[in-house]
């Protein structure tokens, strides 16, 4: 590596992990509490088997696993102003993603809801409860339990995709990789710089994700004693 890459490589790489800290950080967050929160609304409609509303569901869930996300990101930030619906590029970009992660992780969540023995749901009638108190005071707890390492997984993808979000000019890492690039004709060493932040980022969300798992497997060990 010659001395002008290397100089390039160390001013670029706060500019770059700059970006990633104001916006990729931010909108992974909003996009993941958002999908998370559709999810969570999307798995109790199916798992009641809500007429009507349950179908729609279904065709969410469908159309958005389905379709490639960029695909929606496109429709979302492009095709949207055609029917005089017109978004800044970071809401269009969180609409998108949480609408996509709410699609995939509804599965998840619909999956560890039903994990939880049907005597559950008993025995929280049995005591006066009604369905809401029994899904916040005892499913939910067991089942974020059973669905945290995919949930985090989820987390883990959505910081990658994330950098999708520069097709649509929100000035992300991987955006602002490539203005640096345009200007510099440095494309490959920036990218592997920019992939190196994205790595560093991901390593420390697999690290906390560990240290979860652990916790909540302690915590599960000390209830069943």
């Amino acid at each position: 590596m010659n001395e002008r890459i290397l100089d390039l490589l160390i001013t670029s790489f706060p500019r770059i992990l700059v970006m990633g800290l104001k916006v990729t950080i931010p909108l992974t967050l909003l996009a993941f509490a958002a999908g998370l929160f559709i999810a969570l609304v999307v798995a109790m409609i199916r798992e009641l088997e809500i007429p009507v509303l349950s179908q729609i569901c279904k065709l969410y869930v469908w159309i958005f696993r389905g379709t490639p996300l960029l695909v929606q990101l496109f429709i979302i930030f492009f095709g949207l102003p055609a029917v005089g619906i017109t978004l800044d590029a970071f809401p269009a970009a969180v609409i998108a993603f949480s609408l996509n992660e709410g699609a995939y992780t509804s599965e998840i969540m619909r999956g560890a809801i039903s994990a939880i023995p049907r005597g559950q749901y008993e025995a929280g009638y049995s005591v006066g409860m009604n369905y809401f108190q029994i899904m916040r005071r005892i499913v939910l707890p067991q089942a974020f339990r059973v669905a945290f390492p995919p949930l985090f997984n989820e987390l883990i993808a959505l910081v990658k995709n994330t950098s999708l979000a520069a097709s649509i000019t929100v000035s992300e890492m991987f955006r602002e990789a490539q203005k640096i690039a345009a200007r510099t004709f440095e494309p490959v060493a920036l990218y592997c710089e920019v992939a190196l932040i994205y790595l560093i980022i991901c390593t420390v969300l697999t690290r906390l994700q560990v240290y979860g798992e652990k916790r909540l497997s302690a915590f599960t060990g000390k209830r069943k004693i």
